[in-house]
């Protein structure tokens, strides 16, 4: 490779000091039609950054780094000259394919944990319940004033081997929470001891709490039962027991039923094979869907009449009003699903942006200490160019920079040879001629043209 193709322009002289005369990195206008002498690739690619950087700082609206645009991977590779002249640069060729495979690698599990994190995660826990009640004596003898005997209930409960550091509340566990006092006792429309059971349901501005109480007046131990409807998310239905039977699922989300449904259609072969948008029901699906035949669109209206809400938790209890009674605490243990703790540091994860900055901060500096090593190349190459021939060396560079400097000054063609007339008495002076009136009659025609507002012909 000749030393002129690796010579960033205005280096060094045959003494080793800049060379003088005016910098030429900057842009001149071209003459139309003048011929394009190829710059040197090291050259062309200085130019573009200094042009780059010049339009940036005449801006004065980007910063530093604001402008810069984003390093591709190849910035990053060592040149094979560079990996030629030492060997030990091959261990950060190395690294930088196991960078490239662990990206790779973390792309696809950010994806995966994107896809994931759209679904519900949940585990099962304990809830464990607490029923209790206290009681109140009537007016004893000797009393003068009226006292009336009462008892108060509380359910309360709370959630095993909890990490969270925000404990939920109990009431979050449940949809609606029913107590039925034993109706032979309090009648079922009593209004003025309020016998009627005593309810909560879940509202749009129902604030959470850790328990409930219910508080009546009565003197003997009291049966009650309480209905607890757990608040799963997503909702779950109860199947009909006939498809229950034939799909093997009883309670389960709508997502869950209908995969349960296609499974069955698909292990059984009842998709038609002519028509796929219809199935043909077999003995069992003419039972419960009531029809021969159906479309996959009518599946979910025929499903919802089969769906029910799921049977609440059943808890019977028996309230003593027995002051020698000291067992007056129930604990009953209820399965719960609950967010999964991995859930919410997979979205951590996906928010963070520590790691980015410092990952970016770094990149920055590799691309940096890669144009670095390209420059001192660059320089060392020059070096050795001048240190083995000077002479020739100072007589190819000094050919080049006269080429660069004929390019950026506008000059075309040998300024020697045009001195002299017999330049303009060769033969292709005359059509040369003709061509550039022609070319100046055409231009003055159409600018004719452009302020009359007419067409000349």
């Amino acid at each position: 490779m000749p030393p002129s193709r690796t010579v960033p322009m205005g280096s060094l002289g045959s003494l080793g000091a800049p060379l003088p005369g005016p910098s030429y990195s900057g842009t001149m206008p071209v003459r139309p039609g003048m011929p394009q002498t190829p710059l040197d690739p090291v050259r062309k690619r200085l130019l573009q950054q200094q042009q780059q950087q010049q339009q940036q700082q005449s801006s004065g609206l980007m910063g530093p780094r604001r402008g810069v645009k984003r390093r591709k991977m190849a910035d990053k590779v060592l040149p094979q000259r560079i990996r030629d002249l030492v060997p030990e640069s091959q261990a950060y060729m190395d690294l930088l394919a196991f960078e490239r495979k662990l990206d790779q690698t973390i792309a696809r599990k950010r994806m995966e944990i994107q896809e994931a994190i759209k679904k519900p995660i949940t585990q099962k826990r304990k809830l464990r319940v607490y029923i209790s009640n206290t009681c109140t004596p009537g007016k004893l003898e000797g009393e003068e004033s009226e006292k009336v005997a009462s008892w108060e209930l509380r359910v309360e409960g709370k959630l095993l081997e909890d990490p969270g550091k925000q404990k939920r509340k109990f009431s979050s566990f449940f949809k609606s929470l029913v107590i039925e006092l034993d109706k032979e006792l309090y009648g079922p429309d009593n209004h003025l001891v309020e016998v009627k059971p005593a309810a909560w349901h879940r509202m749009p501005t129902t604030q959470e709490t850790d328990g409930f109480q219910v508080k009546r007046p009565g003197d003997v131990n009291v049966k009650c039962t309480l209905l607890l409807m757990l608040d799963h998310q997503p909702p779950q239905y109860k199947l009909d027991p006939r498809l229950a039977r034939l799909l093997g699922v009883h309670t389960q989300t709508r997502a869950s039923i209908m995969q349960a449904l296609w499974l069955y259609i698909k292990t059984n072969k009842l998709q038609d094979c002519h028509e796929k948008e219809f199935i043909n029901c077999n003995r069992y699906f003419r039972q419960i869907f009531a029809c021969p035949r159906m479309r996959f669109s009518e599946i979910p209206m025929k499903l919802a009449g089969l769906l029910q809400h799921p049977d609440p938790i059943v808890i019977n209890h028996v309230i003593s009003v027995d002051p020698n009674d000291q067992k007056k605490t129930a604990c009953f243990d209820i399965d719960v699903e609950v967010d999964d703790p991995l859930k919410s540091q997979m979205a951590s994860f996906l928010s963070s942006t520590t790691n980015q900055q410092e990952i970016a901060a770094l990149e920055m500096k590799i691309h940096e200490t890669i144009e670095s090593i390209n420059q001192l190349k660059t320089q060392r190459d020059f070096m050795l160019s001048f240190s083995n021939n000077p002479q020739d060396f100072i007589q190819d560079w000094l050919k080049s920079q006269s080429r660069d400097l004929k390019l950026m000054t506008d000059t075309a063609g040998n300024p020697e040879e045009e001195r002299r007339s017999a330049f303009f008495q060769s033969s292709w002076t005359q059509e040369a001629v003709s061509r550039y009136v022609f070319a100046k009659v055409q231009q003055r025609r159409q600018e004719l043209e452009q302020v009359l507002g007419i067409r000349l012909t």
